[in-house]
């Protein structure tokens, strides 16, 4: 099981961090008209690399409490990101009401992002079929 949650472990990081990436991006341009709002963002390969790293050196999450002995003991997993880690965008155009949500910006990162997750799904679902393969042989 180890190697199987190896050989899956890179794959299911970055999907992970995509979607909250994408969480993130959307939150920007749902508040592109609010006065004093902050575009922010975080730095995938930075995240992702330091998220693989925890991942190998330890599991960390949330221990779930079991009420029966007969429960599997289990982990819930950390979130990858928090608010401490998303930055500020620093805008090309600084508008009157303080607001730095660009928005082609901020369309391009969403389509960036959107291509790279559905990359990274495909990669998954070939490596899936690949050991499926080799399993009914």
């Amino acid at each position: 099981m180890d190697r199987l949650d190896a050989a899956f472990r890179f794959q299911q990081e970055a999907l992970s961090l995509r979607t909250q990436r994408q969480g993130v991006i959307a939150s920007n341009i749902a508040h592109a008209d609010t006065p004093g709002y902050k575009a922010r963002d975080f730095d995938f390969a930075s995240t992702l690399a330091q998220s693989v790293e925890r991942g190998n050196q330890q599991r960390d999450g949330v221990s779930l409490s079991t009420t029966s002995a007969r429960h599997l003991p289990a982990q819930a997993p950390a979130m990858s990101t928090s608010d401490r880690d998303l930055q500020y965008r620093i805008p090309l155009q600084s508008s009157i009401d303080g607001n730095t949500v660009e928005m082609d910006t901020e369309r391009v990162a969403f389509a960036d992002n959107t291509v790279h997750y559905e990359a990274g799904l495909t990669v998954m679902s070939s490596k899936i079929k690949t050991m499926l393969s080799a399993i009914q042989q």
